[in-house]
């Protein structure tokens, strides 16, 4: 299913992706990797409140997890919270060792 899910991404099917990616996080919810595929297939399917609701599983188990702080920040925006969206998108961006130059 993984692949399977991999190929409907690829596929910029991401709705086909969502459904499979959502089978696959509720048998195996503590792996990363499938819940942040489908947070992504969420974001790019304009589901935003699905993907931060599964961006926000991953950042509270693993706080440094970069590119979900930068998911997060950029689901936030999308739904015009930019005043959210900054803390993550300063996190993603400190642990990307990118820093203001202020």
């Amino acid at each position: 299913r993984w692949e399977r899910a991999g190929m409907f991404f690829d596929a910029r099917d991401y709705t086909a992706a969502a459904r499979v990616l959502g089978t696959l996080v509720e048998e195996v919810p503590e792996q990363t990797g499938p819940r942040l595929l489908l947070a992504r297939a969420y974001y790019h399917s304009a589901q935003l409140r699905r993907a931060e609701t599964e961006l926000k599983v991953i950042v509270e188990r693993d706080p440094v997890e970069h590119y979900a702080r930068l998911m997060l920040g950029r689901t936030l925006q999308r739904q015009g919270r930019d005043d959210e969206a900054q803390p993550h998108l300063r996190i993603a961006a400190a642990l990307g060792g990118e820093f203001d130059e202020e």
